[in-house]
């Protein structure tokens, strides 16, 4: 943990999130991060700001405010506007994925909070496209992070071994486990093609979707939700992960599977594009399972494609993508690029 030094100035931050840790989801992921990148700043996370610590002798007003979503936390911002002197100085807003890709086209209160912002925050180099004009001059990319974990040696395709693909987020919508459910069944007569789906059933229709795959597809498992530690090893292990979203705005897990040493098949999304990089060859189109499933036959070596020989060879390629993109991701680019962000955000609070 950093050490405040004699000229440091210790902040009091707060990060609103709108998901807290039961939902161990990508916000909670990101607002836990972040108070232990800020230190040694005096961080705390809530879900709606002003809570009982705010203004609260004896308790320190706070100085900068970090909310996470524009449309969820949009209560939080609108109240910490109407506490400042000369509006919502000290604000930044961190737009996730639905706000970004969607809320933000149509909801008011999404909108108030990107005017009241004194800084926007995108999480991938596509962010910034979806904003109006206007509001690029006080957008910023800050790409998130995670620690590497070694690569390991994968069974070689070339040696009939199995492929062994992962797929990791909870069932709903804007994940596209459909795209998934639908590969899997154009899969189900290859028997060395396999798929786990990690995520739990936030729509019970999906769950059951998933059930239904699992008993049609002898390939397909869904193993429902992981701990964190037990769903890194997963994408470790694996020769592949899927990321099939329709709305992202910079998904942890493409970001973990990079840094484990496993290539990414990812819908060719803003969300995707802007982390994997335009020219990145594993994409496929938002919602295509043929194209999906030919990917996946591509990693085991069934198909041919851009002049590679073997599933080997083109799991290589892939991997040699995303090994490029990974310094983007370091721990310490984050921490810097959050210190900084922050010291801004304290600068203009200040009369």
């Amino acid at each position: 943990m950093n050490q405040p030094t004699p000229h440091t100035v210790v902040l009091r931050i707060v990060i609103v999130s709108p998901t807290l840790a039961d939902a161990n989801n990508g916000n909670w992921q990101t607002a836990q991060r972040w108070r232990a990148l800020l230190a040694p700043h005096h961080v705390r996370i809530v879900k709606q700001w002003p809570d009982a610590e705010a203004h609260t002798p004896p308790h320190l007003p706070d100085q900068v405010m970090l909310a996470l979503h524009a449309r969820r936390s949009s209560v939080s911002v609108a109240a910490w506007a109407e506490r400042q002197p000369a509006g919502a100085q000290g604000l930044a807003v961190v737009l996730t994925g639905t706000d970004l890709y969607r809320d933000i086209q149509f909801d008011p209160a999404a909108q108030q909070s990107l005017a009241l912002a004194s800084r926007l925050v995108v999480l991938q180099a596509c962010g910034p496209d979806a904003l109006p004009a206007d509001l690029r001059a006080k957008t910023q990319v800050i790409f998130q992070s995670c620690a590497a974990l070694p690569a390991v040696s994968k069974p070689s395709t070339q040696a009939q071994a199995p492929l062994r693909a992962v797929m990791v987020g909870h069932l709903r919508d804007e994940k596209s486990p459909q795209t998934l459910f639908a590969a899997a069944r154009l899969l189900e007569g290859e028997p060395q093609l396999f798929i786990d789906h990690i995520g739990e059933a936030l729509d019970p229709a999906l769950g059951e979707a998933a059930l239904a795959t699992a008993a049609a597809c002898p390939n397909y498992r869904w193993l429902g939700g992981q701990p964190y530690n037990a769903t890194r090893r997963h994408i470790q292990r694996a020769h592949a992960l899927v990321h099939a979203s329709l709305i992202e705005g910079g998904a942890h897990v493409v970001m973990e599977a990079i840094l484990s040493g496993t290539p990414v098949l990812a819908s060719r999304i803003p969300g995707n594009v802007g982390m994997l990089g335009t020219d990145y060859a594993g994409y496929f189109e938002p919602g295509d399972a043929e194209g999906l499933a030919q990917l996946l036959r591509r990693c085991r070596g069934l198909d041919a494609g851009l002049g590679i020989r073997s599933g080997d060879d083109w799991l290589a390629h892939l991997g040699a993508q995303c090994a490029l993109r990974a310094p983007l991701f370091s721990p310490d680019a984050e921490r810097m690029a959050l210190q900084q962000l922050v010291l801004d955000l304290s600068r203009m609070n200040q009369p």
